[in-house]
């Protein structure tokens, strides 16, 4: 028999990307396309479909050039951007848009969850996904939905021909107790069509196999295991390396994200932070909308390379900034209208960076000593992924102001981390 391979799919903002790694872990193929319609907040989810299908044709000829077969793929599992979700009838076929994790201005049914949800609860707000499932219902007026679907829930329900199922990463913002393994009563009081909630399962637990077609087209095994998925930030997380207890890892994107592993699930509203299940662990979270969005609104990407080899990054820069591009906080304050704390401006341009890169490492040390005020573990590690990952000048700025060991992530690919979960999990027995 030939050795296994394992694939991770994941379901970007822009694109969907393939990886396949070996029993080793180490990664053997992988492929990407861009979705045929820019993203927006609503979207076509038969465009999510069309661009997996032609992602694993690519792939399969990947494989298939590098001398292996799409056949000894043992399992895969799929990874969507936390939040987006549409509506399908009994056939997979959308009956709704898809509204994306960003899409917001539910304030009546936000009002509506208000009215029911326990106090700090997950889904509350007018940008929540159980805000933005109400508005589908909304959507659906001839009532032909029989499921919902958050984003990898459709591409694994048209893999399987069968939808229904999701897992308790996804269905977290969605009001699923991850807890009581169970969807609370009060949903149904909210206006929630219960009829369409998934069953839940957790993350890379086995929850189906391909169907023939499926099987003919791409040559995959009939005993191909499909896993139950997650979130694009947590298989981000499974890509990093980080895998003990006060592990984390900083995502230096756009925006500034934050996880870290966690005995105990720590929620709290007031600064934005919630907790995903991940294994027998927590995965305790939040993100600032700092970041590298907030640098490129003053200098490109090619200044900042250049500006940062002219910092002393052992020295203070003396400037107490808080940079934002515009005003409202999500973690570690919650709060929708602080303003960003930008002046004085320097004259000197690598000063001014200096002062930027060191206002995001300070928002960065704060949101790790607001997790440990809550009761989450010091970080031993701090894995680090993410475009600001690969500026030098900003990891010991940041080492010095966080006083911890900052390493730089395996992989930021969320793709490759789905492919690491079905290795970890068919190598555990699971």
């Amino acid at each position: 028999m030939s050795a296994p391979l394992y694939l991770g799919l994941d379901l970007g903002t822009s694109g969907v990307r393939c990886a396949v790694v070996d029993e080793a872990g180490a990664e053997r193929a992988s492929a990407q396309i861009r979705y045929a319609a820019p993203a927006g907040t609503t979207a076509d989810a038969g465009d999510w479909w069309s661009a997996t299908e032609a992602c694993l044709d690519r792939l399969v000829q990947a494989l298939r050039d590098a001398g292996l077969s799409p056949q000894d793929i043992r399992a895969l599992a799929i990874d969507g951007t936390s939040g987006s979700m549409v509506l399908v009838d009994e056939a997979i076929q959308p009956v709704t848009p898809a509204l994306m994790y960003h899409s917001a201005g539910f304030d009546t049914e936000a009002a509506r969850i208000a009215h029911h949800a326990e106090p700090g609860s997950i889904t509350l707000g007018s940008n929540s996904a159980l805000a933005r499932m109400l508005r589908l219902q909304r959507h659906d007026e001839a009532g032909r939905a029989r499921h919902l679907c958050h984003q990898a829930d459709f591409i694994a329900a048209r893999l399987m021909g069968q939808a229904g199922h999701s897992d308790d990463n996804n269905a977290l913002k969605t009001g699923f107790d991850p807890e009581n393994l169970l969807w609370p009563a009060w949903l149904a009081e909210a206006g929630v069509r219960t009829a369409l909630l998934p069953e839940v399962h957790r993350v890379g637990s086995i929850i189906g196999k391909p169907t023939a077609d499926i099987c003919a087209h791409f040559g995959f095994s009939p005993d191909l295991a499909i896993r139950a998925g997650t979130t694009d930030s947590i298989a981000a997380f499974l890509a990093s390396g980080a895998s003990e207890i006060g592990d984390a890892v900083t995502s230096l994107g756009t925006t500034l994200a934050i996880k870290l592993l966690s005995k105990h699930r720590i929620d709290d509203q007031s600064c934005g932070l919630y907790s995903h299940r991940l294994g027998e662990s927590w995965l305790v979270g939040g993100a600032s909308n700092s970041g590298g969005g907030v640098l490129l609104d003053f200098f490109t990407p090619e200044q900042i390379a250049a500006l940062s080899g002219q910092i002393p990054a052992d020295q203070s820069s003396g400037l107490d900034y808080y940079p934002l591009s515009r005003p409202g906080e999500r973690f570690p304050v919650n709060d929708p209208h602080l303003e960003p704390r930008l002046s004085p401006r320097p004259a000197s341009d690598v000063a001014l960076l200096h002062g930027m890169l060191e206002g995001i490492a300070r928002i960065e040390a704060e949101a790790y000593a607001a997790l440990m005020s809550l009761g989450a573990p010091a970080p031993n590690r701090i894995f680090t992924a993410g475009g600001g990952a690969q500026n030098p000048v900003w990891t010991a700025l940041r080492r010095r102001i966080l006083g911890r060991e900052i390493v730089t992530a395996r992989s930021s690919d969320a793709a490759f981390g789905m492919a690491l979960l079905c290795r970890e999990q068919a190598l555990a027995g699971r």
